[in-house]
């Protein structure tokens, strides 16, 4: 079953499924961030390309107020043609490496 599907910054159908979804519950501080994690695929702070797969693309945004403290919320997303699925997303303290994609302009 799919949890929402929405159009990506990069122009891409992004699904979440109820297994991916109950995945990223496993991280605690994600517990009520749905929203966020569409705002963040949506309109992201920046892109990544994963180092380890070119399929995979990193979203990252920026939330001075989370759960946790300020923190980036990641995104990993897996494409695939023109749609892709969210793999996972938590926060982080950082952007990791990988190729830029795509940056917000300030």
């Amino acid at each position: 079953m799919v949890v929402f599907k929405i159009f990506s910054k990069m122009g891409k159908a992004v699904s979440l499924d109820e297994d991916r979804w109950r995945h990223i519950l496993n991280h605690p501080e994600m517990k009520d961030q749905l929203d966020r994690i569409k705002e963040t695929v949506m309109n992201p702070y920046e892109v990544r390309e994963s180092t380890h797969d070119p399929s995979i693309l990193l979203f990252y945004k920026l939330y001075e107020e989370t759960p946790v403290t300020e923190k980036y919320l990641l995104v990993v997303i897996k494409t695939q043609n023109r749609e892709g699925f969210i793999v996972t997303a938590f926060s982080t303290d950082k952007v990791k490496k990988g190729g830029l994609i795509w940056k917000k302009n300030h």
